[in-house]
């Protein structure tokens, strides 16, 4: 969170902006679902829109992810994402 932070002020805009700019900006993703209940929230889904994050801004907010494995457990047979296994 520190590091949307950093870059919504850097771009002088909210950070849900951000957050929205990085998901958009992510392939093959055409369309977010953002739930929207209120008008609010879709005036800042919009806002997103006008957000151009550099490639330095994404590589800046992926950095500190770690992706976990996926496991399938013999029980329900979908994947789950475990914490802590290698």
């Amino acid at each position: 969170m520190t590091r949307v932070a950093e870059l919504a002020e850097k771009h002088e805009v909210p950070r849900v902006h951000i957050a929205l700019a990085w998901l958009l900006q992510k392939k093959p993703v055409t369309a977010p679902i953002i739930g929207a209940t209120k008008t609010t929230h879709l005036e800042d889904a919009v806002g997103a829109l006008s957000v151009n994050l550099t490639d330095e801004d994404v590589v800046y907010l992926e950095e500190p992810y770690v992706p976990h494995p996926i496991v399938v457990t013999s029980s329900s047979r979908r994947p789950v994402a475990r914490r802590g296994v290698a």
